[in-house]
């Protein structure tokens, strides 16, 4: 009996589903990688993550004490994208303050490239998925007239229903839409708050090696 009840009251929604149509493919589709991004973005994109506290008051330890090796700065590159900036500025750190910044600037733009991975893909999910749904609506409605021209308009039921069944499409385009769009402006904004953390680690370090600045060994503040 449990099998027959479970059976009868998931119908309900694969019914829903079905009617409608075809364009309810690509909306749950869009759905499932939205969760799919949604959940990778959310464990990667973790502050300390990428900007670990104490990296850099580590590293000016081993530079202080004369140990930084190239085998430690491959290992610096490979712990976290804050350790791959640090390691392209330290490699370069003898050619002078300019060529380190450059350094650092340009292992910075592979870190922040992958910090945005997907959020483009998120995005495009968002703003497609409501068309999507206003596309089954009026594949919808035209199917409603097309009814309204065979059989009157004296059937109200018929109407109604088939002016019921045009608008799920909408309504399921708007409840995978509104989420998406949340979390990708969420995620912009940690990017955001990543890189500025990024950028006052890096500057510490160069201030370091050629300011005569001490480094800061307070932990990132971080979100």
């Amino acid at each position: 009996m449990q099998p027959d009840i479970a059976l009868r009251g998931s119908s309900p929604l694969l019914e829903l589903i079905k009617s409608g149509g075809w364009v309810m493919l690509p909306i749950i589709l869009g759905s499932i990688a939205a969760v799919a991004i949604s959940i990778e973005r959310w464990w990667t994109l973790d502050y300390r993550k990428v900007v670990p506290p104490n990296t850099l008051a580590e590293v000016w330890q081993l530079i202080r004490r004369n140990e930084l090796s190239p085998e430690r700065l491959r290992t610096l590159k490979a712990s976290s994208p804050l350790g791959r900036i640090l390691a392209a500025g330290l490699a370069n750190a003898h050619a002078g303050r300019d060529v380190m910044k450059e350094s650092i600037e340009e292992a910075a733009s592979h870190v922040i490239h992958d910090l945005e991975r997907y959020l483009n893909s998120l995005g495009t999910i968002a703003a497609i998925e409501p068309l999507l749904g206003l596309l089954g609506t009026v594949l919808g409605m035209i199917q409603v007239f097309s009814d309204v021209m065979l059989h009157g308009t004296g059937n109200a039921e018929l109407l109604a229903g088939g002016i019921s069944k045009a608008l799920i499409t909408t309504a399921a385009g708007l409840i995978v839409a509104i989420p998406a769009l949340m979390l990708h402006r969420h995620f912009l904004r940690r990017v955001d708050t990543i890189v500025v953390g990024l950028e006052q680690e890096a500057i510490k370090l160069v201030d370091a090696m050629h300011g005569g600045r001490p480094v800061d060994v307070r932990e990132n503040p971080g979100t």
